[in-house]
């Protein structure tokens, strides 16, 4: 009779761990599922973030592109004239020269491959180097 009763006993404790132990796998596969998705609202928000920014500068460009000012300043850029202006072209003044274009510099010759390994081994100084 007392070994029924340690058979019922040890069957219910068996049940109790094995419905515990899915209860603690249901916590944690919750707790990485909510890591997850935290990660995922940071990345959200540095992205909200920085779309409010691009918005913000979008806005300001748009609000000075519709002003008369912008158009004016995008004009005197190209070199537009309205119909009935005169453009003025700035000229020297007569008799002055313009300065001489700056003479090209010459590209320096890279050295040969065989030149830099043999100065690893020997001292090339400039009088011993052959030409």
């Amino acid at each position: 009779m007392r070994r029924r009763w340690l058979g019922w006993q040890y069957a219910l404790m068996v049940i109790g761990l094995a419905v515990l132990a899915l209860l603690v796998m249901d916590f944690n596969n919750r707790m990485v599922n909510l890591q997850h998705l935290s990660a995922q609202k940071e990345q959200v928000a540095a992205q909200v973030t920085s779309l409010a920014g691009t918005r913000s500068a979008l806005e300001t460009q748009i609000a000075y592109a519709t002003l008369d000012a912008a158009v004016g300043d995008e004009v005197r850029e190209e070199r537009w004239i309205r119909e009935g202006e005169i453009p003025i072209v700035p000229l020297a003044p007569p008799g002055s020269t313009l300065p001489p274009p700056p003479a090209p510099q010459p590209t320096p010759q890279p050295e040969p491959n065989w030149r830099i390994w043999l100065s690893l081994f020997v001292d090339l100084s400039p009088q011993n180097a052959a030409p």
